[in-house]
């Protein structure tokens, strides 16, 4: 791995949620309401529109930019905790697939923002909100460098630029809290490196505080305005990576009570109480999921039956309950175009560790060897390589 390439690992740490800069507070914009609750279909039509009505906002094309991001993101399975958690390098991961017209709405709005941006800090080079949608912009996009084309050096080039971007705000506005987001998440996975990556990046300039990050996050969770939201979620992906689930649960639960048809909340509430040992509150909530899916509420028709069946599966594995897992698991493997390749690729080597626990060895190689020849490249394929070699132990 390159010296860049691990530094690029800031990128995916907005695996929730990127840093939008809506006018004003996004529990009362159409789009952001829709964008929150996962109803990004609805969300693109609310931006174009906020486009076309202003054609001069950089704002504006960062929104639709944004949303192209975060629907194909939906559509991977890459926009939950897992992908952070201590255990799954970011690096690994393939990356997103989005069509050419797709390709061409997010490129093409990432440009006319950063172009709108520029011309007005050309007439003044402290323009706050030009400097922030520029933030912004080179965020996006280097989101979209690293988990599309997997461009480290590109990736790397622009979180730095957005880092400076929003440095600038707040120098110029210390008062300007949202701002420290992007700060936040960049101390966070500079202080997270491995020593010896963290020392090349301290020669390159670069450095990080893992807890200075988090008490930034914090400090826009509390008081900022245009990122609260965008803090609370990713505070809740840091606070399971760092095996700080208990902080994570009221924070999850004040999300799910604002964005009610956002069900992967829910499914990463599960996640927190299994992680906490509260085994009972976790399939609590899993049965919550199932009824509100039953009564076809809001939302909770686009939750596929396998989705929800994988993460009860994934729960009793950890509990040892490996027959019944054992059968959710199977119904997501049998049915794989129901769910991300995520989902799919977990679901395969769960199956693998559930037989090798059982001792049932040729039926776990069998599951392993699937796993591989689904994505092979992938660092879930990795972990099922090394259990072909060596039988899967708790």
């Amino acid at each position: 791995m390159t010296r860049i390439a691990a530094l690029a690992a800031l990128l995916p740490l907005f695996s929730w949620a990127q840093v939008p800069a809506p006018p004003s507070d996004p529990l009362a914009e159409p789009g952001f309401q829709h964008f929150y609750n996962l109803e990004y279909p609805e969300a693109l039509a609310a931006f174009r529109a906020e486009v076309t009505r202003n054609p001069n906002s950089p704002d504006a094309y960062n929104h639709v930019a944004q949303t192209v991001l975060y629907r194909e993101m939906f559509r991977s399975g890459a926009l939950e905790s897992e992908l952070v958690s201590g255990s799954n390098p970011f690096l690994h991961r393939a990356g997103l697939n989005p069509s050419k017209a797709d390709d061409q709405e997010f490129y093409d709005s990432i440009n006319r923002a950063i172009t709108l941006a520029e011309a007005r800090l050309k007439t003044n080079p402290n323009d706050v909100p030009a400097l922030y949608a520029q933030g912004v912009s080179y965020g996006l996009r280097g989101n979209y460098q690293f988990l599309v084309r997997k461009a480290y050096a590109d990736a790397l080039r622009d979180a730095t630029a957005a880092r400076k971007a929003h440095n600038r705000v707040t120098e110029i506005d210390p008062q300007f809290n949202d701002a420290r987001l992007v700060q936040g998440a960049y101390d966070y996975v500079m202080g997270s490196l491995p020593p010896a990556w963290r020392m090349l990046g301290f020669f390159a300039g670069f450095r990080g505080d893992r807890e200075r990050g988090i008490e930034s996050l914090k400090q826009v969770a509390k008081l900022g305005r245009l990122n609260r939201t965008d803090a609370e979620i990713l505070l809740c992906a840091l606070y399971r990576r760092e095996r700080r689930a208990k902080e994570a649960v009221p924070l999850l639960s004040g999300l799910i009570e604002r964005f009610p048809q956002n069900f992967l909340l829910r499914l990463e509430l599960v996640q927190m109480y299994g992680d906490l040992g509260e085994k009972q509150k976790a399939l609590a909530v899993i049965g919550d999921v199932d009824r509100l899916k039953r009564a076809k509420s809001p939302g909770y028709e686009r939750l596929a039956d396998e989705k929800l069946r994988y993460t009860r599966g994934n729960l009793l594995f950890w509990y040892n309950d490996l027959d019944p897992a054992l059968e959710d698991l199977k119904s997501v493997t049998a049915n794989p175009a129901a769910v991300d390749l995520n989902t799919n690729l977990y679901a395969w080597l769960r199956t693998g560790q559930i037989y090798d626990l059982q001792k049932k060895r040729e039926e776990a190689k069998r599951a392993y060897l699937q796993t591989v020849a689904i994505a092979p490249g992938s660092n879930v394929a990795s972990t099922a390589q090394n259990y072909l070699l060596s039988r899967y132990k708790r």
